[in-house]
């Protein structure tokens, strides 16, 4: 490698590509961030659920004490519809504060912008790339506004939207679409979160504020019926769907719908480029493990960055370290929550009878429902 290229390039300043920038600056690494979008682009409006291990890792970045807008998730139900099968999950019994944390992914975003810029770290926003290329002493990139630029490493986490996407090792269309929008119900939520499986689709009701966001998954055709209901309909047919538990819901917000589908491009690691967050593995939103996923593989990115000496950041053998270091995590979240998805997502008896002693197990059995909850909470490491 050209004892000159020092400085690390990380595609997107989305909050994985931040987490990682800035965990690189903290770490004394030379690093430079660029954004497709205008630095002054309308926020993104969905809302997110943070386990407990990514809330760890934006304290350590000095980034938590900015946020101001969080709910925390003390408890959370998980059921089944017109089945068996309860699981319980609390704080107090795993020893944490919380068991997640709902906040607007804009908050996030800007915090994490605000700390990029008092850390010194370079972003050049209004940059789309159009090329990256492979190298084994250096990986290229070309700009749209006709630069190249060379580094050790090239870290693309643009979420998947970028050029030169490389086709998925594995994939699969759910033919499921997801209806987020806020709701108030009749009963406070007491920071419960609830994860309810229909035979048509999870449903997820997450603590914000004094309301709840709500996840609705169905079939596509079906979610875009649920969303263009009138709101006093919206409310009548999600009563029905997820049941009384919470009482009457009394309001809904503005409808958005995401369809969903899961793509795995593996940790792809090689001639200096590695690709993390969604730009690796999209995953479905049950269980909330992709954004959480794509954090941790910024956060341990950086760290064998710095750990690592200067002249071998980027070389072949720490990305196949970083690959088989992020391998149990990455493919432990595809497959749960591609299990979960399709598992769930049925109403064959055998399979409902199936679920529910699974469930039934989980609670009975505490050491292998804690078990289950920190790997949730922290990934594959527990």
């Amino acid at each position: 490698m050209d004892a000159g290229l020092s400085e690390i390039l990380v595609v997107g300043a989305g909050p994985v590509g931040a987490v990682c920038a800035l965990a690189l600056a903290q770490q004394d690494v030379a690093v430079r961030v660029l954004e497709a979008q205008p630095a002054d682009a309308r926020g993104d409006a969905r809302t997110l659920a943070l386990a407990h291990g990514a809330r760890l890792i934006l304290d350590r970045l000095g980034v938590w004490d900015r946020l101001t807008d969080v709910t925390p998730i003390a408890h959370i139900h998980i059921s089944q519809r017109g089945a068996l099968g309860v699981v319980r999950l609390s704080a107090d019994e795993l020893g944490v504060p919380a068991l997640g944390y709902v906040l607007p992914y804009a908050q996030l975003a800007e915090a994490l912008k605000d700390a990029l810029r008092e850390a010194g770290v370079a972003v050049e926003y209004a940059v789309a790339v159009d090329r990256i290329g492979a190298g084994a002493d250096a990986a290229t990139l070309a700009t749209r506004d006709g630069r190249t630029l060379a580094a050790p490493l090239v870290v693309v986490a643009d979420g998947g939207r970028g050029e030169g996407t490389p086709p998925p090792w594995f994939e699969a269309d759910y033919k499921q679409t997801a209806v987020v929008c806020d709701v108030l119900s009749e009963q406070p939520h007491a920071n419960r979160a609830y994860e309810r499986f229909t035979p048509t689709g999870p449903v997820a009701l997450l603590p914000r504020g004094e309301r709840y966001a709500l996840v609705w998954t169905a079939p596509h055709a079906d979610a875009e019926r649920i969303a263009a209901l009138p709101d006093a309909d919206f409310l009548a047919a999600l009563y029905e769907h997820f049941g009384g538990r919470r009482g009457r819901f009394l309001e809904a917000g503005v409808r958005r719908t995401f369809p969903l589908r899961l793509t795995y491009t593996g940790s792809t690691a090689a001639g200096r480029v590695v690709r993390i967050g969604n730009a690796a593995q999209t995953l479905h939103p049950v269980a909330g493990q992709g954004f959480n996923l794509g954090l941790r593989d910024a956060w341990e990115l950086a760290a064998l960055c710095a750990d690592g000496a200067p002249g071998a950041r980027g070389d072949a053998a720490m990305l196949a370290a970083y690959v088989r270091g992020r391998r149990v995590d990455v493919l432990g979240g595809v497959g749960v929550t591609d299990f979960l998805a399709r598992v769930f997502a049925n109403d064959l008896a055998v399979l409902r009878h199936a679920r529910g002693l699974g469930l039934m197990a989980l609670e009975a059995l505490p050491p292998l429902k804690t078990f289950v909850a920190r790997r949730m909470m922290f990934g594959a490491r527990g």
